[in-house]
């Protein structure tokens, strides 16, 4: 298995373009956000309500979170409490009368998207996830590594 280190280094390598690496830090953290809104949106089968909180997107995360303790216990727990935030949010739009968890979920990955490309473009690379889709859940890892390092958490 690959380090973190690795799979890092990888992706920077067509993320450098000051600009892209901006859209990036806006963009993945959105796109994240949006993905977990679209799959809180699906329909959960009856046997899930016996659970607080049991859908599609919390299944989800915990295949997310068993590729992210292969990598970094440091990385998990970061990623556990961005993830909690954004989750927070989501159930409080999803219980808001006037908003629709899915229709606008699936406006802003859209145009978050639309900003990725945009940061490739300038960027003149294509998308690491072309090469390997795991880079898509790398994304966020390394855009919290930003933050990592501005706070001093990363060596």
């Amino acid at each position: 298995m690959r380090s973190l280190n690795s799979w890092f280094d990888e992706y920077s390598q067509s993320h450098q373009n000051p600009i892209n690496v901006l859209i990036h830090k806006i963009c993945v953290p959105t796109i994240m956000f949006t993905v977990l809104g679209l799959l809180w949106s699906i329909p959960s089968p009856d046997i899930f309500l016996s659970l607080p909180l049991l859908n599609w997107c919390t299944i989800f995360l915990l295949f997310v979170f068993v590729f992210y303790l292969r990598l970094s216990l440091k990385y998990t727990l970061g990623m556990f409490i961005q993830t909690s935030i954004m989750l927070f949010f989501i159930d409080k739009i999803d219980n808001t009368p006037r908003l629709d968890l899915l229709e606008l979920s699936l406006s802003i990955f859209i145009l978050a998207w639309i900003g990725q490309f945009i940061g490739h473009k300038i960027e003149g690379k294509k998308p690491s996830f072309f090469k390997d889709l795991q880079f898509l859940l790398i994304g966020p890892l390394w855009t919290m590594r930003f933050l990592y390092k501005r706070f001093k958490f990363d060596s």
